[in-house]
Order: structure tokens, then sequence, then C-alpha cells
């Protein structure tokens, strides 16, 4: 790629921590002439230097240059940090003052409610986002895709826009620096800590080049995208926190926090740990040379996502899974579904394409 130019007062020189760099000259107009010239010195760009927001306040300017010593690939984004840190201490001391400190338990239906929203919340993210909207594994009807919008809402995560193009790149780049949660940095990294920084500057170029024109002009996803914070409101945090104090007499803190917080952050940290979990620790029976690996600990608090070394093998099968059923929830519900009508053209490989795989590219199994 040829050296992009700029001018002398657009280039500042940083220290340099990493491998990932771009390349540039500097262009000044001749003096006599007025045309645009270029010197000779070739300048280097890291990509946290790339990513800095050149307007932010200048009181974040030691904080910056702290995160370049300790080797921050990316500049951190403090807000998200900070609220993602803060929820989850709240959440913590929260849990140890009921357990503790506060006589009245749990009353069972809202335990059976908390459970039944996670699911709801989960079945968005993995039958919804994941294997609908980002694969598209099968078809809905409308009835359908209203049903999947509302249990997304529940989970309360970013827009469905987002979440595709993230894990369409993330798919199409896996485990490089166009990754966003690559797994290569580290746990903590591919957990959460892709949400606390900003994206490489690879992540951004090849989101930037991928079609999504089938999310953005679906009506849908349109009007969802419009109402976006009400849906979240509504549906993730106001209508789970009433309803166990207005329906069986739940007392009020218990309902709003064991719903709004503990709920809420169990599922957040299910669906991150198929980024993390689920590209770490298990084994590779379909493709051994790739990082994402089988762990039913993460099918089963992921409603079966876990089965991650065949889905990255077979991305568009709406199973997720060789056998689909086993501690795979989402295709249960998807099954279901589709005998009433409502999901069709349901996308599978063949139990000959799995084996003839397996056999090439991945670990010796017993069968």
């Amino acid at each position: 790629m040829a050296p992009i130019t700029y001018t002398e007062t657009e280039l500042i020189e940083q220290p340099l921590h990493t491998n990932d760099y771009i390349q540039y000259k500097l262009h000044h107009p001749a003096k006599d002439t007025g045309e645009t010239r270029t010197n000779g010195t070739l300048y280097q760009i890291s990509p946290y230097d790339q990513m800095l927001n050149p307007k932010e306040p200048k009181f974040l300017a030691p904080l910056r240059r702290l995160e370049k010593r300790m080797g921050f690939v990316t500049p951190i984004r403090w807000v998200n940090t900070i609220a993602i840190t803060a929820f989850h201490i709240i959440g913590v001391l929260w849990f140890l003052r009921f357990v503790y400190f506060i006589d009245k338990p749990f009353k069972w239906q809202t335990l059976i409610f908390g459970y039944l929203v996670g699911q709801v919340a989960g079945f968005g993210v993995t039958g919804g986002a994941h294997r609908y909207w980002c694969h598209r594994s099968y078809k809905a009807t409308l009835p359908l895709q209203w049903i999947l919008i509302i249990c997304y809402s529940t989970a309360g995560q970013n827009t469905i826009y987002e979440w595709v193009r993230d894990h369409r790149v993330h798919h199409k780049f896996s485990e490089t620096t166009a990754d966003p949660h690559d797994a290569n940095r580290g746990f903590l990294f591919s957990h959460v800590g892709w949400l606390m920084m900003k994206k490489h500057p690879n992540v951004l170029r090849q989101g930037a080049k991928l079609d999504l024109s089938d999310i953005t002009n679906d009506p849908l996803i349109q009007f969802h995208t419009k109402y976006f914070l009400l849906f979240k409101i509504v549906f993730c945090f106001l209508i789970p926190s009433v309803i166990p104090a207005l329906c069986w007499g739940e007392c009020w803190e218990i309902s709003v926090m064991s719903q709004s917080v503990l709920r809420y952050l169990l599922s957040l940290n299910f669906t991150w740990s198929v980024n993390s979990f689920a590209h770490l620790w298990g084994n590779k029976p379909y493709d051994k040379n790739i990082m994402p690996v089988e762990n039913w600990g993460v099918s089963i608090v992921a409603m079966g996502e876990g089965w991650h070394n065949y889905h990255h093998t077979f991305p568009w099968d709406y199973k997720a899974a060789e056998l689909g059923i086993p501690m795979n929830l989402t295709t249960t519900l998807l099954n279901h579904f589709a005998s009433i009508g409502w999901a069709y053209d349901l996308k599978e490989a063949s139990p000959s394409l799995v084996r003839s795989v397996a056999k090439a590219r991945g670990e010796p199994r017993d069968d």
C-alpha cells in the first residue's frame, strides 16, 4: 500500500509500541511555486496513534502517555471501562449484601422468572443476532422476526447492525488484528476488554468493506435501530424489574437488582464467554488449524453456542453444532418454530461433508 501523505501540522510523531504501523510521507507546499512536494523521510504511525482523537481534552494527555508506556495497542475507552467495571462491582457488592445482610430471601417465582428472562434474552442473541441476522442460516416469517427483535432487546446489547458487523468481521478475519475480539490478545481482552478499548484500525477498515445491505435495507431492523434505546430500556430493564414486584409481591429492591443487575450481568458474561472460553479451552475435532474449540460449558450457559470449532468450520449451519440438540437450546427452539412454519429453509452441513472435513482437518476422533 502506498504511503499516505500528510502536512507537517497534521502528523505528530509519537513513540511506537506495535508492529502494525502505517507508513506516511510528509508533503508541504513549495515556497515559490505553491506545488506540493513530498520529502524523503518515511514516518510510521502505530495503531494506538491512529486511533487517538486529536480533539479530546488535553487533561487526558498524561493518561494517554501512560497507556502507551504500558503497551496498550489502542486507546482505552474510559467511559465504557468505568461503566462496565462499576456495573460488575455493584452487582457483586449487592449480591454479598443480599447474602449476608438482607433477611428476605428471593421468592421462588423470582428465581424462575429470572432464569426464563435470561433464556429469552439468550435466544435473541443466539437465534436472532447470530444465527439469523448475521449468518442467515435460516429464514424467518415476520412474526418470528418480531419475536427475535423483542428477545434481542431483552439482552440489552448493541444495535443489531453493530452486532452483525462485528461478528462478520470476526469470522472473516478471525484471530488477526482485524478481529474485534482477537483471542490472541488474551482471555480478558477477548471476553470484555475489547469493549473497553477503541477498535484496532484494521477492524474499522475491514468492517467498512463489508456488505451489510441486508441489514441496512431491512425495515424491521431500521425500526428497531430508530427506537433502539426505548426497546432496550423497556424490554431489558423496565418490564423484567417490575413484574416480580407487581405480580407476586417481591420486594422492590430484590425485584430491580435481581433482574436489572444480576440477570443482566450474567446474560452479558454468558455471551462474552463464547469469544473467550470457546476460543481458548477445548478440543478441535473439525479443524485443528483454527483457535475456536468445542466447549460444553459454554454451550450450557450460551444456549448451544459453545460448539465453536464446528461453528467456525460450518458457520452457515443453523444448528451451530454437528448433533444439534445436546446442550443446544437454541436449536431446539428453532426446530419448534420450523415445525409451525415460522422458521424455514434451515441450512445444514451434510453428515458426509462433516465427516470428510473432520477427517482431513480435525483432531483425531474415536468415531
